[in-house]
């Protein structure tokens, strides 16, 4: 059996004002008329059904999850009192997992990520899926780099060692790296051998839980006193108690990168995390002058900007290069250029305590 875990507890400070606590990034409808963990949803859909996929979130978000995504059984919906990062996540649904099956093999995605076009997707993920079944190993999926991105961690492969499945080939990680800077990453991408990381994994349930067991043994012990209160009464208050004591710490860091028997698919879908509000402006449709629209607005003589604001008129007279996100309550006006930097609004606001903003 296999099962789709759906990390969905970040906050997404970068799209700041539209996402906020409550409401964060991967439940707006930035592309569409989806948002964006229900296109994630609609996109594993065909692959697997609802009662095998799982979303891992927070108290605040968890109902309007329930709202947005139906079709997944109440239990599918995990809730991390306290976010700790994705390791603690990952293991959370694990846990839960083998519990209904030791055997079943889990694929771990983002909820907040564009992929397409979806066939080739499932290719991937096919091959994937695969080799954990006949390997018991652990298979991330790396994306071919088209740019030397400083803002994506990377994967180191070797060629000569590979598995095979689906006419595909794994190839043994030798090294994650963190993200670069640009003649760092112009490195990597010239030397052919890195791949960007994806953040998706594929592996068993009682595989990464060995392996946090041997990586990261506080949060093992954790995960066994939650796995032994899995449909008990006392289950919120375990898991209450355990996330309470644990330090945050990512998969990646905490078990990959010490982890001799991990591969690398390469895929061959297109892909993007969508990060800021910079990729929403590249990614979406523009006019002649290079500007995104999304309301009614005068634009004269500027160009290659940005603009959110469906219910108040924007007027841009010789301005450029621009990101403006209006929602009625806060408006953003950052250079495109920066708006890595948005996520620093955010700790301002709270430290100023301006909960209503956030």
């Amino acid at each position: 059996m296999t099962y789709a875990v759906i990390m969905a507890g970040g906050v997404g400070t970068r799209f700041w004002p539209r996402s906020r606590t409550s409401k964060p990034k991967q439940l707006l409808n930035i592309f569409g008329d989806r948002s964006m963990i229900q296109q994630t949803v609609d996109r594993i859909m065909p692959f697997l059904d609802a009662a095998h996929i799982l979303v891992v979130t927070n108290a605040v978000q968890a109902e309007a999850i329930r709202e947005q995504l139906p079709q997944l059984p109440d239990k599918n919906i995990l809730i991390e009192p306290i976010g700790r990062n994705t390791a603690p996540c990952v293991g959370l649904a694990a846990s839960h997992i083998v519990a209904r099956d030791p055997d079943a093999v889990m694929a771990v995605f983002a909820a907040d990520h564009l992929i397409s076009p979806a066939e080739n997707f499932y290719h991937t993920l096919d091959a994937a899926v695969q080799i954990a079944k006949d390997t018991s190993g652990s298979i991330t999926i790396g994306i071919q780099p088209t740019r030397p991105e400083t803002g994506y961690g990377y994967i180191q492969f070797l060629e000569s060692e590979f598995l095979e499945a689906n006419n595909s080939r794994a190839y043994r990680v030798k090294a994650f790296a963190e993200k670069p800077n640009e003649a760092t990453a112009q490195r990597f991408v010239e030397s052919g051998d890195f791949l960007w990381n994806s953040g998706m994994f594929v592996w068993k349930a009682s595989t990464i839980l060995s392996l946090i067991g041997e990586h990261l043994p506080e949060l093992s012990k954790g995960l066994e006193k939650i796995q032994s209160a899995i449909g008990k009464d006392d289950y919120t208050a375990v898991v209450g108690d355990v996330f309470t004591g644990l330090k945050g710490i990512s998969i990646d860091y905490g078990v990959m990168e010490k982890t001799r028997d991990v591969y690398v698919l390469k895929s061959d879908f297109e892909w993007n995390d969508v990060g800021s509000w910079l990729e929403v402006h590249e990614l979406s449709a523009k006019d002649e002058n290079g500007n995104a629209l999304v309301g009614s607005h005068v634009v004269f003589d500027s160009s290659n900007s940005f603009v959110f604001s469906p219910d108040q008129t924007i007027a841009m007279v010789g301005v450029n290069n621009l990101i403006v996100v209006n929602t009625g309550d806060a408006l953003l006006i950052c250079n495109r250029d920066r708006t890595q930097d948005v996520k620093q609004v955010v700790e301002i606001l709270k430290r100023e305590k301006k909960v209503d903003l956030l």
